[in-house]
């Protein structure tokens, strides 16, 4: 099945790119990144820059982000794939990463959530000059470290 990815979630202040790879099948259902209950990113998000209680309206759960200058995207803008795995992705074609750094001209860092998301960037993209990249563990329930190893150095990754 040919899926799509969602709008980046950018602002003018944005310092740091978090990129996944492609939103999963519960997200797509619900137009929301990271909608699945047992992923860990609003966990993290919300435990690093606020007291830790999640929202349940997305338009807050950006609004975090913004305040702390954090973008959010996916490498790619289609592709096809069965279920949710990142492994099952093919004919992908990638989004206009390089338009929207220049676009934002503060962001320094990308943060990748997971392996797989940095791989299809370095695949069309390959290395660029002047930004941080950083691969972090996936907040994905399927990537098995304990939530609080993930926690740890994606708080640390978060810091400026």
């Amino acid at each position: 099945m040919r899926i799509a990815s969602f709008p980046s979630v950018v602002n003018a202040d944005a310092e740091i790119l978090i990129l996944g790879t492609m939103p999963g099948a519960m997200s797509l259902a619900k137009y929301e990144y990271y909608a699945h209950r047992q992923n860990a990113f609003w966990k993290i998000m919300y435990t690093v820059f606020a007291d830790g209680n999640i929202p349940e309206v997305f338009p807050e759960k950006v609004a975090l982000l913004q305040r702390n200058n954090i973008a959010l995207w996916d490498v790619l803008a289609h592709c096809e794939r069965k279920g949710s795995l990142d492994s099952n992705i093919k004919n992908q074609e990638e989004n206009d990463i390089l338009g929207l750094l220049s676009d934002y001209p503060k962001i320094k860092k990308i943060l990748f959530n997971g392996k797989e998301s940095h791989r299809f960037f370095l695949k069309k993209f390959g290395p660029i000059s002047a930004i941080n990249l950083e691969v972090m563990p996936s907040t994905s329930p399927a990537y098995t470290m304990k939530f609080e190893e993930k926690l740890a150095i994606w708080r640390v990754a978060l810091e400026r």
